[in-house]
């Protein structure tokens, strides 16, 4: 043979190689993302030529649907609950794609899914149209519309949260702004383009999901993190803490932290308080100095053992941002007591997702041992047959039962000096309002309101957190208890009018 029919051939080899290399990654390495590509109409038409399957809350209220339409795509999907639970199912577009559980649950809804394969294989020899599977969601209605028209009602920009202690099944997951999905679901997209350029453009964002996606100072919420820990290094309800209007911060060049209003804790003059009271009346000065008193390791421990590590975590596929403690230390490692003064009362570097700040209070109002928050109850079958059942999981005793029981008697306490409108006749609730300063220029600048609480405080069968960002309609005058706690107990109360 020639040598030139030798390279020849070498080369025709060569690109067969190639060319068996390339489709080997097209049709395997890249055949999902090409599957997903939202500009793949044959796919996009394949989709919508099934009836995409329901997303559901508790009692099978539907908050996304697929309804026959007389278009070339044959369904629309529509979404009933409309921005009450947009951050919740995200939506389902032609143009955009899918987010939020029509996203993370989209094979199952789509009919996709490897666990529907009898369901597929019936219909492809039956010839009927294939359906998809069905996500139930631990979502209580009468909960989530509490919390949302709580925050909405005034234009708050915020999240609620609520959680059954003893399961960890989400009640209620609420954030506001929030945006209406059914115009990006649209079958026009002259429709869904206004819709999305409008989403993207709004401030504050409604994309962003508030009860996961960003963290917020938690203000005295936290102290009940350092009560945890006080408890369990030499402290008791009883123990006598300082009480003055203002104390000076070690480390910090003369410093001053002082209580609300610079008033003397509980109204005693600067006299010591128990640290029951201490905790009823918010006071920082106390918090402060049980925090240098318990130091920055206890601190930091007892935090993780409530889950707040600084660690990514997820719910379902959603993604959870880290809350954290912060640095408390020198640059040569040495405490920082100023800093750890000031992470006391859950300022400095401590921020938390209003999640996070839910499981706090669910965890103590469940003796202490704390349950992984979960918001799909199940997935099942277009014949509504059960695929997946969720089960309650233990991540562990964040606390003892006897330590639980004592910041739950303190936390009435706490609630007993909390004014604010919604109080439930009957009903004993345990919580802890926050008013969290922040921004650049604190002082100037309206504080966040916060209110963790859990109910009947003897049983409980909810635990809630309210976050309002920048003093809801209060400004600069804001607390917790004027503006988050009114919100919390409503949730309360839609919640165990649900149960009874």
């Amino acid at each position: 043979m020639k040598p030139s029919m030798r390279k020849l051939g070498a080369a025709i080899i060569v690109m067969l190689v190639a060319l068996m290399a390339n489709l080997t990654y097209i049709q395997v390495v890249k055949a999902v993302d090409y599957r997903h590509d939202p500009n793949n109409r044959r796919t996009v038409l394949e989709e919508y030529s099934r009836a995409r399957g329901q997303i559901t809350a508790s009692g099978g209220v539907v908050l996304a649907q697929s309804n026959p339409s007389k278009d070339q795509y044959r369904y629309q999907r529509v979404y009933p609950g409309g921005a009450m639970y947009a951050n919740l199912t995200g939506y389902y577009s032609l143009r955009y794609g899918p987010t939020g559980l029509e996203r993370l649950q989209h094979d199952l809804l789509a009919g996709n899914d490897p666990q529907l394969c009898v369901e597929q294989l019936s219909d492809l020899i039956t010839g009927r149209h294939p359906q998809g599977g069905n996500v139930q969601l631990t979502i209580a209605p009468a909960v989530q519309k509490a919390a949302y028209d709580g925050l909405s009602a005034k234009g708050y920009v915020g999240a609620v949260v609520a959680i059954n202690p003893s399961t960890g099944a989400i009640l209620a997951m609420a954030s506001t702004p929030s945006y209406d999905p059914n115009p990006l679901a649209s079958h026009s997209e002259d429709v869904q383009r206004k819709a999305y350029n409008q989403l993207v453009e709004a401030s504050p964002s409604p994309i962003l999901d508030r009860t996961i996606g960003a963290v917020y100072p938690p203000g005295s919420t936290f102290k009940l993190v350092v009560t945890a820990a006080a408890l369990q290094h030499g402290f008791t309800p009883q123990s006598q803490v300082p009480g003055a209007p203002t104390i000076t911060l070690p480390d910090t060049g003369g410093a001053t932290l002082s209580n609300y209003d610079r008033e003397a804790c509980a109204g005693r003059g600067g006299a010591s308080v128990t640290l029951t009271q201490a905790l009823a009346y918010s006071c920082n000065t106390a918090y402060a100095t049980v925090a240098m008193d318990i130091g920055a390791a206890a601190l930091k421990q007892q935090a993780a053992a409530f889950g707040i590590t600084g660690d990514n975590s997820s719910i379902d596929g959603f993604p959870v941002a880290a809350s954290r403690t912060g640095t408390m230390e020198t640059a040569s490692g040495a405490t920082d007591l100023g800093a750890l003064a000031q992470s006391g009362i859950g300022q400095r570097d401590v921020a938390l997702t209003p999640l996070e700040d839910a499981v706090v209070a669910a965890t103590i109002a469940n003796g202490g041992q704390r349950m992984q928050p979960y918001l799909v109850a199940k997935t099942t079958r277009p014949d509504l047959s059960v695929i997946d059942q969720a089960t309650p999981v233990s991540l562990g005793q964040a606390i003892p039962a006897s330590v639980a029981d004592e910041i739950r008697t303190m936390m009435v306490a706490s609630e007993n000096a909390t004014p604010g409108s919604g109080h439930i006749a009957g009903i004993t609730i345990a919580s802890k309002t926050g008013t969290a300063e922040h921004g650049t220029d604190p002082k100037n600048t309206p504080p966040h309101a916060w209110y963790v609480a859990f109910a009947p405080a003897d049983h409980p069968k909810v635990a809630v957190a309210v976050f309002v960002a920048n003093g809801g309609d209060r400004g600069l005058n804001a607390t917790g208890a004027t503006v988050a706690a009114p919100i919390g107990r409503d949730v309360i109360a839609a919640a165990l009018a649900g149960l009874s």
